[in-house]
């Protein structure tokens, strides 16, 4: 590989490589303390690989964030401050996930009708792409808040660690798709 990944983060700091850190802020941080939400029945079954990536049930998910706390050396006083980062963050998004159900359940009833109502339909559109802008940016400023508690080199061997995860699953992905397709 060559340089380090901070090497390369010094040296050029691509869109690509902003988008690969904020996620894996995002999966550090949601694995930390889980989504008791999405791990309780609710949205579970919908989020397909989103609750497959964070391991499952609540317990799966803490252990998890635990590892990854773990692999960086986070003292007692960050982990406290990451769960309540995370904690906040999950309060503010189990109201979103209920407006986006409403929404949900909008666009249905404008597909059931007799006549599909173009115009309605779009609204409700607009209302989804609002809730999840929303979703997303509540959620970058809570990766934003604990990359504030990690030190530039726990984030880096976080980063790091989430782009090996991201390798595997994107093997196990492939693997799975050939399997299915030999079927």
């Amino acid at each position: 590989m060559g340089q380090s990944f901070r090497g390369r983060a010094a040296a050029h700091v691509s869109p690509r490589g902003v988008r690969l850190m904020l996620v894996g802020l995002l999966v550090a941080g949601a694995a930390a303390v889980s989504v008791p939400a999405w791990s309780q029945g609710g949205e579970s079954h919908r989020m397909g690989g989103h609750h497959a990536m964070h391991g499952g049930g609540m317990g799966d998910g803490m252990r998890m964030g635990e590892r990854m706390l773990d692999a960086v050396n986070a003292t007692d006083a960050q982990r406290a401050q990451i769960k309540q980062i995370m904690q906040a963050a999950r309060d503010d998004l189990k109201a979103q996930r209920d407006a986006n159900r409403g929404l949900r359940e909008r666009s249905l009833q404008i597909f059931a009708a007799p006549t599909v109502d173009a115009a309605q339909a779009e609204s409700v559109r607009q209302q989804m792409i609002a809730q999840h802008d929303a979703s997303s940016r509540r959620m970058l400023q809570a990766m934003l808040d604990a990359s504030r508690v990690l030190t530039p080199e726990q984030r880096a061997k976080l980063a790091e660690r989430v782009k090996e995860r991201t390798a595997r699953m994107q093997e196990h992905m492939q693997r799975h798709q050939g399997d299915a397709a030999r079927k």
